[in-house]
């Protein structure tokens, strides 16, 4: 029943994302910048509802209290694709920096451009990078909020950290608050894989790491208060759902935690 379920929202969830894309292009390129941002909210929305209506997958967030007013840097866990546009609804102007060559995609290269997003040539260096960071500050300064993934990529749970010196680079030249946010959406949603698993799992917002920091000094208290409540909300989760067939990165590091607490 699980595969079944995997494959019809497989198939359903792309075929939503781009009936809506197709269907409300006039809508959202019609609208101001801002408020066609509604278009991609309530995709995300959606993709929300057929998770739970489909797979039986549902999710809460905690922490809502402490998100900022104006311009922040959002930094989360990145397990799987779910957690790309998951907080989208939650965030009032999200921004991205994303490698150039997804502007090249015929219609979503479009969408991007319009919410302009920053892209980038991943090897690129110098004054590039410069621009980059130029115009991502010129964003943030009317009050959008930059989603950086500190350690890069997706990584699946319960895996050894490994955080990017990028994310303490921004929080130094941006001079803005960073909102740690933790999560395992990867034990429902596994990268590189079709299958989607049922279950409730949590979202946590930490609350923010205010500018001023030195660089280095605020790398390690990210990790710090990230991996500490990663490792917390790994075992709830583990805890909630014990039908989930665990990747070994998910047991061994829940085999760490038990023999620490012993």
């Amino acid at each position: 029943m699980i595969v079944l379920r995997s494959v019809i929202f497989n198939i359903v969830f792309y075929l939503n994302l781009i009936l809506q894309m197709v269907v409300l292009t006039p809508v959202y390129f019609l609208l101001p910048r801002k408020k066609a941002y509604m278009v991609p909210k309530n995709w995300a929305r959606s993709s929300h509802w057929l998770f739970e209506k489909i797979v039986g997958t549902t999710f809460e967030i905690e922490g809502l209290e402490n998100i900022p007013q104006g311009g922040y840097i959002v930094a989360p866990k990145h397990q799987s694709f779910w957690d790309a546009y998951a907080l989208l609804p939650w965030l009032d102007d999200p921004l991205y920096i994303l490698k150039r060559e997804l502007t090249w995609i015929p219609l979503f290269g479009w969408y991007i451009k319009k919410q302009r997003m920053v892209p980038v040539n991943r090897n690129a260096r110098g004054k590039v990078m410069a621009a980059v960071m130029q115009r991502t500050k010129e964003e943030m300064d009317t009050g959008r909020q930059l989603i950086i993934y500190p350690e890069g990529t997706r990584r699946p749970p319960g895996a050894t950290p490994e955080y990017k010196y990028g994310i303490a680079r921004l929080y130094r030249d941006l001079a803005t608050p960073v909102l740690p946010v933790v999560m395992h959406p990867g034990l429902f949603w596994p990268r590189r894989k079709f299958i989607r698993y049922p279950g409730h799992f949590k979202v946590r917002i930490l609350p923010p790491i205010e500018p001023g920091m030195d660089p280095d000094a605020f790398l390690a208290h990210l990790v710090e208060v990230m991996e500490t409540e990663s490792d917390r909300l790994l075992v709830e989760t583990i805890e909630a759902n014990p039908h989930l067939p665990l990747p070994p990165t998910a047991k061994k590091r829940l085999a760490e935690l038990k023999a620490h607490a012993a």
